[in-house]
This record gives structure tokens, sequence and C-alpha cells, in this order.
């Protein structure tokens, strides 16, 4: 069973996401928190493995929170959700360790595929033991909850894949490389090999950009669905 500590000022919300986390076989609430402070009491009483933290809180940065709790050694992992978008905070959060980056609102099956690829990646390291380089390879490539989805091509993380999906589907268009590696600050040809990747899995849809001179610019849209 994984412990889910709610992190969120707004009461109805973190109503919403307390009944989301429930609806989930093998995941339980064990409390919501309003403030930072109110975080790490939480987290320092209750230890649980998972943290869905809210940025904009009364007392707080909830960043900062992150930077308390491993300041005091707490190992909880969290998952970011919050509205904010600038390039900067989504960087710290992933410096900072977050397992993913979910903007504000999002729906339960948005969540869902967060909270089971996470799920993913725990039971991949249950054992105590890494037996050798290929354990660690399927970990850290487990990227997709979904079934049949293909696992992330070695050197890709699924952090940066997440927040990639997340550009992708907040577009009412299509997104280049470049404006996508602007956006999380990765280089262009990076950013280019994980929607290419996302392409390849049918989540994404490539379309060519045809101007005055040179190359065609390749240009990505979100589908939403892998292929079988």
């Amino acid at each position: 069973m994984i412990d889910v500590l709610i992190v969120d000022d707004d009461f109805m919300v973190a109503r919403i996401h307390r009944g989301f986390v429930e609806r989930l076989e093998g995941f339980r609430v064990v409390a919501t928190a309003s403030t930072g402070e109110q975080a790490i009491a939480a987290v320092e009483q209750l230890r649980p493995d998972l943290v869905l933290l809210d940025l904009y809180l009364p007392d707080m940065f909830g960043l900062d929170v992150v930077a308390r709790l491993h300041a005091t050694g707490h190992d909880c992992d969290v998952l970011v959700i919050s509205a904010a978008r600038e390039v900067d905070t989504v960087r710290r959060a992933v410096r900072y360790g977050a397992v993913n980056y979910l903007l504000k609102p999002f729906s339960f099956e948005e969540l869902r595929g967060r909270l089971e690829q996470y799920a993913a990646r725990r039971s991949t390291f249950s054992n105590s033991v890494v037996c050798d380089q290929a354990d660690i390879d399927r970990a850290l490539t487990s990227s997709s909850p979904i079934t049949g989805a293909p696992a992330l091509p070695r050197g890709l993380s699924p952090e940066t894949a997440g927040l990639v999906e997340q550009i992708l589907r907040e577009q009412t268009g299509t997104v280049s490389a470049a404006e996508c590696a602007n956006q999380i600050g990765i280089s262009r040809v990076s950013a280019r090999r994980y929607l290419e990747h996302f392409t390849t899995a049918g989540q994404a849809a490539v379309t060519l950009k045809y101007g005055s001179t040179g190359r065609p610019e390749r240009r990505y849209r979100w589908t939403g669905r892998y292929r079988s």
C-alpha cells in the first residue's frame, strides 16, 4: 500500500484530489495539509511514501517544503501538482527530485496515469538488491502505465518525458522541438528525441511546415493513444 499526503491550501481542491487517489487500488490518503508547516509536521508524524504537493501555499513556496524535508533526512517522494508554469519552477522541481509535475487543472485519468507510473517504478525496485544494470534500466524507463506502451529508450528520463507530454497535451495546435526545448530548458536535440519517442509510440503525430528555404520544420501534436 502506498501512503499519500495531499498538500493544498484550497480544502475543496484537496477533497477532490483525495477522492481521486482513493479511487485507485494500492493507494491510501493518510492525511491532508493546507500549509507548508502542516505538511512538514505530517511527514514527520506519518512518514508517507508520496506527497502530492501544491506549490502556492500560504506560508511558503512548495519547493521550499521539499528542501526542508531533504534537510531533515526525509526521503518521501514528491509529485508536484500546481498551476505554476514558469520554466525555472519546473527545472527546480526536477532538480529537487520530483517524480512528476502535473499542471492544474487536471482530470482523474491524468492523475491516475502518473500515480500508476509511480507505483510501477516503486515495484521495480521492491527488492532490496539490484541484480544487474538491466534492473536499473528497467526502473528508469518504466515511464508509462498504459498497457502495451513501449519503454523509454535508454538515455531518456521519465521525469523529462512527463514534462514533454504535458507540453504536448496543452497545445491547441502543434509544437516544434525548439519551442518544447525552450519551455523545459533542455536542448533542442533532446526535446526532439522525446517528441519522436511519443510519435513512434503513437501518442503524437508529426506534420511538416515548409518555409521559403531550408528543411521543413517538424511540428508535433498530441494524439493520446499508444499503438498496440
